[in-house]
């Protein structure tokens, strides 16, 4: 069957695209209107620019465009989702907000206090990977598909806790925990790291986890987050086979696989990005650097004498 018998709402949800729309409108006119309004506040850069705006695109693409309809259907497609938002979304949106802009929203006492709580590096480390794997234990999973305000919730906290895993990389505030040189390699690699369990269960679980994917009871429930009510009881369907001939426990190991590649493509990317700042600062700094070589160098050899 056609995804178009759900309707132009559930394919496109055009409540969301408004509100992405207007989030655009509102932070182009701060960034190039009300700067000035802001301590130390100046125009937003063209590169800025472009990652905020590709951040909001690719958020509407995979929660508001037919992919979100087909993440209900298809799991593989659900991890896709899932990998974009928090691997390639969070980094854009805090690469794309100017300092001077977060300094005003970590003024927000809310917003200070979780900061301050789970933004060190070690902490967002944990809290996110242990997130992403209680996240996709089969009962919890099956129970957010199924209720609208569990799936808020736990979507926003995994949005949050993946903006704190990338904050130590990439926000430029000063006073603001930061991770420089070699040691951003090893912070993207423990993180890779700490997800492959989750992933390593989905793939090589022979079995069906999730009701959602596979009940279709289960899963009717959770088409009911994204078809408008009372649309789903007059299509007369009954699970997602009919929209898919892939057998349930494929496509979940095709989840954990897409998952996984998708992270290691971003995260080879970041590792590429963050190798090259480092080297290229080495070149620029290599004569300070030798002549601090030599001079520990000959103190040590003064004190040796």
């Amino acid at each position: 069957m056609p995804l178009s018998i759900f309707g132009f709402q559930a394919l496109w949800s055009p409540y969301l695209l408004v509100f992405c729309i207007a989030i655009i409108l509102l932070y182009l006119y701060i960034v190039f209107k009300k700067y000035s309004a802001f301590e130390n506040g100046e125009k937003a850069t063209r590169k800025q620019v472009i990652q905020f705006s590709i951040a909001m695109v690719i958020f509407y693409a995979i929660k508001g465009s037919p992919l979100d309809l087909l993440g209900h259907i298809l799991f593989f497609v659900h991890m896709i989702q899932m990998a974009l938002l928090l691997f390639l979304v969070s980094p854009l949106v805090i690469m794309g907000i100017p300092g001077w802009l977060w300094e005003r929203v970590l003024k927000v006492k809310v917003i200070r206090f979780l900061f301050n709580l789970f933004a060190n590096p070690l902490v967002a480390l944990i809290l996110f990977s242990a997130l992403f794997s209680i996240y996709h234990i089969p009962l919890l999973f099956d129970t957010v598909k199924q209720n609208e305000i569990l799936h808020i919730i736990m979507t926003a906290n995994l949005f949050f806790a993946s903006l704190f895993l990338w904050w130590p990389l990439f926000n430029n505030v000063p006073g603001e925990p930061q991770i420089s040189g070699l040691k951003q390699v090893g912070y993207i690699i423990g993180s890779a790291i700490l997800i492959t369990p989750a992933c390593a269960l989905i793939i090589f679980n022979d079995n069906a986890m999730y009701e959602t994917y596979s009940s279709g009871a289960a899963w009717l429930k959770a088409m009911e987050l994204c078809v408008p009510d009372g649309k789903l009881a007059s299509l007369g369907i009954s699970g997602p086979e009919l929209f898919t001939n892939m057998p349930v426990v494929e496509d979940q190991q095709l989840g954990g696989i897409v998952m996984k590649v998708v992270q290691e493509i971003i995260y080879g990317v970041f590792l590429a990005m963050v190798f090259f700042k480092w080297f290229r600062s080495e070149q620029e700094n290599a004569d300070a650097i030798t002549d601090k070589a030599l001079r520990d160098r000959q103190a040590l050899q003064s004190n040796s004498i």
